[in-house]
């Protein structure tokens, strides 16, 4: 179909991307119309999100599309189709510069001719369709130096700040006093050590942030704030801390997770990955709660 269009004189045919290097963004867009020589635009800007780099290179290809004579409908290929949506979002957002003078320009389009159309198409890299690989590879190849003096996007600042506190909290994350001796170290299912996340609800959240009881649950048992043995041992020493098996001298949530038999899941030994854990809170609902009774989990096997 799309070689079909790109015969056609009333069609253009525009692939877009982006790319950042040394902290200069790179957008370029090439235009196909039938027996008409390919049209280039490369833009370079300093110190700008990808997201603000890939959306200016739409910008750039609807506006030299809409005023090409003849052309009846636009073809927008991008391997990045959520930040073409940015554009007929209503909501405020910061990308809304660049989508105002989008809708400016096909609001003109649409005027000439009441059947004039665009349509946005994902093109993901992993296709290696040619007309986007083109563009793709020059806008990698290309590698701009920043120009002085230079302004700096609200995007670009909001992200390097987030960044720096992202940094940061990794560094108190991992330090045994910041995090506190007693928290759990969970893994990916790549089994690397889960690291604190702040995009799309974090790589914790995205497990067990559905359910508020769930994330109680979980919060509990990852900080070790649970009236388990090893708890009450810490906080009222008089009280029993045995674990109620009586197969172990103290009752502590590894104990819990990896070898107490009374409870559910007891077969799975990759109870230190995240999504494990999480299956093992939901087999076992009662575990690392506060109850008067703790020998009234569920799970308990009575012999």
């Amino acid at each position: 179909m799309v070689i079909e269009s790109s015969l056609l004189q009333s069609i253009a045919i525009v692939t877009t991307d982006a790319s950042i290097k040394n902290n200069v963004a790179t957008s370029i867009s090439y235009m196909h119309i039938s027996n008409h020589p390919l049209i280039k635009t490369l833009h370079h800007a300093a110190f700008v999100t990808s997201a603000e780099a890939e959306l200016f290179a739409i910008r750039c290809s609807i506006n030299q599309a809409s005023f090409k004579e003849n052309i009846s409908k636009i073809i927008v290929f991008t391997d990045s189709i959520h930040v073409a949506k940015k554009i007929f979002d209503p909501s405020s957002h910061s990308l809304q510069i660049h989508a105002v003078a989008i809708l400016n320009k096909l609001q003109q389009f649409f005027s000439r001719d009441s059947n004039n159309s665009i349509e946005f198409w994902e093109c993901p890299i992993r296709l290696n369709w040619h007309l986007h690989k083109a563009v793709n590879l020059e806008t990698k190849a290309s590698d701009p130096m920043p120009v002085y003096p230079y302004k700096t996007s609200w995007d670009y600042s909001k992200k390097t700040k987030c960044d720096d506190i992202l940094n940061n909290w990794k560094i108190t994350f991992q330090a045994s006093d910041g995090k506190g001796n007693q928290f759990l170290n969970l893994l990916n299912d790549n089994f690397n050590i889960i690291e604190p996340f702040y995009t799309k609800g974090g790589l914790w959240l995205q497990l067990f942030g559905h359910s508020n009881s769930l994330c109680a649950h979980a919060s509990r048992a990852i900080t070790n704030h649970t009236p388990i043995g090893e708890y009450r041992l810490r906080f009222f020493p008089r009280e029993e801390f045995k674990c109620s098996c009586s197969l172990y001298s103290i009752e502590s949530y590894r104990y819990i997770l990896h070898d107490c038999r009374r409870f559910n899941g007891y077969w799975n030994l990759r109870q230190d990955s995240l999504s494990h854990f999480v299956m093992f809170l939901e087999a076992n609902p009662n575990t690392f709660t506060f109850l008067d009774n703790p020998c009234s989990m569920l799970g308990v096997v009575h012999t």
